[in-house]
């Protein structure tokens, strides 16, 4: 799987000190980065799962710059409910976003296919076909 890692690989040090710093205040009640990923390698193509659950179609993009690809999600929701004279008895907010970026330089973007469902994105990446070198000749002046 040459080329499909995410970037960023010498901050995850950066990353995994802010991570144990988290987990000793927070009790490890919140993750920074819990968009797991798995990409297989069927021969012609690469097959990539990122788990995504609870987030519908509309909330993830999937964009393509050069040779990136970045898949995000943001997810938003806000329950209320009151009792008879309009004071609340309960009321939640929560947020949730994930970012991740991978090289496709190997990928031929213009032939990604994704399907997103049960809280799975999968994408379909496939190859590009290798060039024939060419040949010709060059004249001498």
């Amino acid at each position: 799987m040459y080329g499909l890692t995410p970037f960023g690989r010498s901050a995850f040090s950066v990353l995994n000190a802010f991570n144990d710093i988290d987990r000793d205040f927070f009790g490890g009640s919140m993750a920074v980065n819990s968009c797991r990923t798995d990409i297989r390698d069927e021969g012609d193509k690469y097959i990539m799962e990122s788990e995504l659950p609870g987030f519908d179609k509309e909330d993830i993009g999937i964009d393509i710059n050069g040779s990136q690809l970045t898949i995000s999600a943001e997810h938003k929701t806000d329950t209320e409910q009151k009792d008879d004279d309009g004071k609340y008895i309960r009321r939640e907010r929560s947020f949730g976003s994930y970012k991740r970026t991978f090289d496709i330089a190997e990928v031929d973007e213009n032939a990604i296919s994704a399907e997103y469902k049960n809280g799975v994105l999968i994408l379909e990446l496939p190859k590009k076909k290798p060039q024939e070198p060419v040949t010709r000749r060059l004249e001498i002046k």
